[in-house]
C-alpha cells in the first residue's frame, strides 16, 4: 500500500486536495447563493461563481505548494509561480463560467448540480495546468 502511494503520491494528492478544493468552492457557492443573494438570476449566480472561485484559489495555492507539488521557490520565483498559478486558474474559470451559463442559463439544470458537474472539469483542467504551466519541475 505504501509503494503503491508513493509511486502515485502526487496525483493521490492531488485528488485529496482537489476534493478540498472543490468542498471548499461548494460550500462558499451554497453560502454566498443562499445566504447574500435575494435572487438566483444570471448575474447573480456568475458573481457567486466568482466570489466562491477567489475563495478557491488562495486555498488551492497554499495547499498544492506545500502538499501536492512540494515547491520550495522563493522571491522571484515564487512570485511567477503565484502569477502563473492564478493565470491559469483565470483560465478554467472562464471555463467554468461558459460551462455554468450553458448548464443553467441555456439548459435550466440546477444550480448545484451544474457547479458539481463543472468541478469534474475544472479538477482535471486545473492539474494538468499546474503540473505543465505553474509547478513544473
Amino acid at each position: 500500500m505504501i509503494k503503491l502511494y508513493k509511486k502515485y503520491e502526487e496525483i493521490i494528492n492531488y485528488l485529496i486536495v482537489g476534493a478540498l478544493t472543490t468542498l471548499v468552492t461548494l460550500v462558499s457557492y451554497i453560502i454566498i447563493t443562499n445566504i447574500f443573494l435575494i435572487d438566483k438570476t444570471d448575474l447573480n449566480i456568475q458573481i457567486a461563481n466568482v466570489l466562491s472561485w477567489i475563495i478557491a484559489v488562495i486555498f488551492a495555492y497554499i495547499t498544492n505548494r506545500i502538499f501536492v507539488f512540494k515547491s520550495k521557490v522563493q522571491g522571484k520565483e515564487k512570485i511567477k509561480e503565484i502569477y502563473n498559478f492564478i493565470a491559469a486558474r483565470v483560465f478554467s474559470l472562464l471555463v467554468d463560467m461558459t460551462l455554468m451559463f450553458i448548464l443553467f442559463s441555456l439548459m435550466h439544470i440546477n444550480d448545484i448540480i451544474c457547479k458539481m458537474i463543472v468541478q469534474i472539469v475544472v479538477i482535471i483542467m486545473n492539474y494538468v495546468l499546474s503540473k505543465l504551466i505553474v509547478f513544473k519541475k
